[in-house]
This record gives C-alpha cells, structure tokens and sequence, in this order.
C-alpha cells in the first residue's frame, strides 16, 4: 500500500474512517458535548454526559491496551510531548467553552450539523477554523506564544496521569492506565436507565473506537512508512483551520489525516441525516443570532489552541493518553460552557 498511495493520502483515509464514526454517532447517537450539558444542566438527564464518560473510558482503555502491546509510544503523543501549562487548559477551556455556548455547537458539532444541511455551522466552522489560525500562525501567534510558551519534556516524566502513578508506585503505564479506562467505563454506565439505552452506549464506544483507531493507524504509519507524518488522532479546533488550507492550496500542500478527518465527519453525519431523514436546508435569519455564532466561534477557536484542543481534542483524545492537561481542560470547557448558557437562558440578572 505504501508503494501505490502517498502516506500523507493514506493518513487521510485513516482520519476519513474514524470521522466517518463519529460524524453518524452525532447523527444518530446524539453524541454531542453542549447537548449533554444542556441535558443536565437544564433537562434533568444525564444520559449524553454519561456517553461522554463511556466514549473517554473506551478511548483510554483502548490507547493503553495499545501502549501495552508496543502498537503506540507514549511520548509520541503531542499532549505528552510538551510541559502542562497549567493557566493555559484554564484560560482556553473557558475560552472555547463559553465561545461554544454562543455558537451554539463545538468544531466537531458544527461539522456534523453541517453534514445536516446547516448552513449557519458553515458559517461557524469557517470562523472557528481562520480563527484557531491567527492565533496558532497568524498575528496573535506571538502573543499567544509569549503567554503560554510550550517547552518540550526533555528527561522529565511525561505530564500524564498513570505516568506518575507510575513514578510513585512503580506498576506499568499500561496498568495503570487500562484500569483507570475500565474504571471510568463501569461508572459511566452504572445507571438501570442508561443501560437500557443499547443505541447510545452503542455509539459512544464507536467513538472511543475511533480515537483509538487514530492512534494505531497513524503509529503504523510513521513506524513503516518514510515521511515522518506525526502520530495524532482526532480533535477539531486548528485541524479545521488546516483542512480548510488545504481545500484552497491542495495542489502545494499534502493531505493530512486532519483534513480527511474532518472530511469523515461531514460524510457521516450525512449519511446518518439522510438514514434518519432529518437532511434539510436551514439558514439564519436573525443577524443577531448570527452574530452572536460568528463571535461564539472566533473565541472558540482562539481558545482551542490555547488549550490545545477542543471537546474532542482534549476531552477524549488527550484524555486517552490521561495526560494532565485533560480534565484540567475539560472541566473549564464545562464550566465556560455553564456560564454561556446560563448567560443566554437565565440572563445575569440576580433572582429575587
């Protein structure tokens, strides 16, 4: 295979079938991250929060089961790669979390609705993806670099969870880590309620899934192929900027599993709109709605890159390899996320 297609073409059709996953667990899951928010913040149901924390559980368990039969290295995750900031996972999550509530979707929700037929998500997936640029390359990368300066860890523990358990206890990284995964996954779907919901719990493991499948396909590239492509899985904040790139300059640039992820989600989330029958046309016709979305997802995506990933990006990629920096970010995200809607749903007018 790696004679006939070009690595970077096949890290893309590695991103193409784990997008396509996720994109129809949108559709016909309802797997999204504000959705479960507003479920339990304001619907009194936990269900979609609970998916969230099956699809974390099955990611970890997954990557770890990988590291511990040598199909993925540790380190050569991104997230384990460079030194926690902490102030970064804090300021980004809240960033992207409150940008998401105003937006009214995440990166990857935005695709998926799109794949729908929402043209309001065009709108904010191309706001999102300029905006995670400017910050990552553009005018504000200067700015963002003197702020929150990433260091490489060099000699150090990588800044994972079960990597200084592991320094304390001694017991394996894999261990360590496949527990914690299973441990998740058990309470996660410790509800009567929620096991009866076959479909959910099913779609939430699809996700898990693909990012595990991220991980080993893009390592069995790297370690058979030439062309040193990164290991990565999914996340989308700046690789919606980098598809976005390539859709203009294709012809100078190579693909990348990031573009055909995204272009994975947009097809799944078609297909599963067209299978369910919900595909429809829909636009904006409030410009204050509109502009709320356009603002919502320029801070979403300058706060993405701040906190080195999205919903996704951190809150089950990076939460895969357990590093530090994901629940930090992923209860920010929450938070800011908590805050946004209760700005649009309640006001901030002080109850009486």
């Amino acid at each position: 295979m790696l004679n006939l297609i070009p690595e970077p073409a096949i890290a893309a059709i590695l991103g193409l079938g784990g997008g396509i996953l996720l994109g129809l667990a949108a559709r016909l899951g309802r797997f999204c991250t504000l959705g479960a928010i507003e479920d339990l913040l304001y619907g009194g149901s936990d269900t979609r929060m609970r998916m969230w924390g099956i699809a974390i559980g099955v990611a970890i368990f997954g990557s770890f089961a990988l590291m511990a039969t040598g199909l993925l290295v540790d380190t050569s995750s991104y997230y384990l790669s460079i030194r926690w900031i902490p102030m970064a996972s804090v300021i980004g999550g809240l960033m992207f979390g409150y940008g998401m509530a105003l937006s009214g979707n995440c990166g990857y929700g935005a695709i998926a609705r799109l794949g729908g037929g929402d043209l309001r998500s065009f709108v904010i997936v191309l706001v999102l993806g300029v905006s995670a640029y400017v910050v990552l390359y553009g005018p504000l990368a200067p700015v963002r670099a003197f702020l929150f300066d990433q260091q490489p860890v060099e000699g150090e523990i990588p800044p994972g969870i079960a990597h200084y358990i592991n320094a304390w206890t001694g017991i394996s990284v894999p261990a360590i880590g496949m527990t914690i995964g299973l441990a998740i996954l058990l309470g996660s779907g410790s509800s009567r309620v929620f096991l009866k919901k076959r479909k959910e719990a099913f779609w939430a493991v699809m996700v898990g899934l693909s990012v595990v499948s991220g991980w080993a396909g893009t390592t069995w590239l790297a370690n058979a192929g030439f062309d040193s492509l990164p290991v990565v899985s999914h996340s989308f904040s700046a690789p919606v900027g980098e598809t976005i790139l390539w859709f203009m300059t294709g012809s100078a640039r190579p693909m990348s599993f990031a573009v055909g992820s995204i272009a994975g989600v947009w097809t799944g989330a078609f297909m599963g709109s067209l299978i369910k029958g919900h595909f429809r046309w829909e636009a904006c016709e409030d410009p204050r709605e509109l502009r709320r979305q356009i603002l919502g997802a320029a801070i979403m995506g300058a706060g993405a890159v701040i906190a080195l990933g999205c919903t996704v990006g951190q809150g089950i990629t990076a939460f895969s390899v357990l590093a530090i920096s994901a629940p930090v970010t992923f209860a920010a995200i929450l938070a800011g996320a908590a805050l946004g809607l209760r700005q649009l749903i309640e006001g901030f007018q002080p109850a009486e």
